[in-house]
């Protein structure tokens, strides 16, 4: 009778795992949106050839965030709304983009302190509404991965990276979609259009800063800092992976549930991985092979980035796995692979996802005292 109680137990147990993963990677075919990832693709390619055609990957990263993000916080609507929007967002995240590089090799009690000031405001962005709190939080992702690439490069000998080249792609990239926004503009008439990714919070009315929001703000900062001290302070190989995983894991906004952070904690690992077996390819090669398993590895990662934007609401797991492989691959392309380097990546993944779950889980708590009212709400759904 005790054996079949265990087995019993034993069952249920696994039916309810089974029925818990079946929720994380269950699709949504009417979410699948390929025109849009077509189109992100074809602009991508553009800054793709560009630095094939001069010679210097080590800025494609910057250009291809900045289109994209720009992309992202386009609000629609007039034509010339939406080339100052974006335009203001390009130059605050030029100016991010200038002190991430501009401190990559500096101490580390710098970065530390530039990511917590960063991550905090824009958590109190929420105070311009909905479209600029995510607008923001992109900037804040941005400026996180910008500082994992900059420490990367200082401590690479074979690359150099310039600053201000680094400011230039970014706004080369956004400055990219302005111009083909205003193509698609005067080919349709002069119309107003709606913003191209619908999924973005539209909502731009100010917001109160409830004491719950600012908490959450301010524990997502230190979180964030405090991730960026265990990276850059203990010199970890590879360790920026690890704030980049954790602000990837911290859902922006309220409305947290159980599922949306089990999503993004198995999008992160599944991307994490995907990106460390990718990158072992050009282990050990050199001269004309690496650099052609170098495009090679530059193009797939295009590719995931497009998929992501053509998957966003098919599933929510794998969305974030495509998206995050495609950024790490081509973080980390300047950097010799191995199979102990790419344990220490999936390591320091594991651990930034861990600090994303406890800020989320603390964040979740804090919920339950803010009225729905403040709440801004559908943030965290367009990240």
């Amino acid at each position: 009778m005790a054996s079949a109680s265990v087995r019993e137990g034993q069952l249920v147990h696994h039916g309810k795992a089974k029925s818990w993963l079946s929720k994380v990677f269950e699709p949504n075919p009417a979410g699948l949106n390929w025109p849009r990832a077509v189109m992100i693709l074809d602009v991508m390619l553009v800054p793709l050839v560009v630095f094939w055609a001069i010679g210097h990957e080590e800025y494609l990263l910057s250009a291809l965030v900045g289109v994209v993000f720009a992309a992202l916080a386009d609000p629609g609507g007039g034509y010339g709304y939406r080339a100052s929007h974006i335009a203001v967002f390009a130059l605050v995240g030029a100016g991010l983009t200038a002190l991430a590089f501009g401190i990559g090799g500096s101490g580390w009690g710098w970065l530390v302190l530039a990511a917590f000031a960063v991550t905090l405001v824009a958590g109190l962005a929420v105070m311009f509404g909905a479209h600029r709190f995510v607008a923001a939080y992109l900037l804040s992702v941005w400026f996180i991965i910008a500082l994992g690439v900059a420490f990367s490069l200082h401590h690479h000998a074979r690359i150099t990276s310039y600053t201000w080249a680094q400011v230039l792609a970014w706004l080369g990239g956004a400055a990219l979609w302005i111009a083909v926004t205003f193509i698609a503009w005067l080919l349709r008439g002069r119309e107003d259009r709606p913003e191209p990714f619908t999924e973005m919070p539209g909502d731009t009315s100010r917001q109160k800063l409830t004491r719950p929001l600012i908490m959450f703000a301010v524990i997502r900062a230190v979180a964030i800092a405090g991730a960026v001290a265990i990276a850059f302070g203990l010199d970890l190989a590879h360790g920026y992976w690890m704030p980049i995983a954790a602000i990837v894991a911290i859902k922006p906004s309220f409305e947290q549930t159980t599922l949306v952070a089990a999503q993004r904690v198995c999008g992160a690992l599944i991307g994490a991985a995907a990106a460390a077996l990718l990158l072992l390819i050009p282990a050990n090669e050199h001269g004309l092979t690496l650099l052609a398993i170098t495009h090679g590895l530059e193009v797939v990662a295009l590719v995931l980035l497009m998929h992501a934007a053509g998957i966003r609401f098919w599933n929510y797991a794998l969305y974030y796995g495509t998206i995050t492989a495609g950024v790490l691959i081509l973080l980390d392309l300047p950097q010799p692979s191995n199979y102990g380097a790419e344990g220490d990546r999936v390591l320091w993944t594991l651990c930034g996802v861990a600090i994303g779950v406890l800020v989320m889980f603390i964040a979740s708590l804090l919920a339950k005292r803010a009225p729905a009212a403040k709440q801004p709400a559908h943030a965290g759904q367009a990240a």
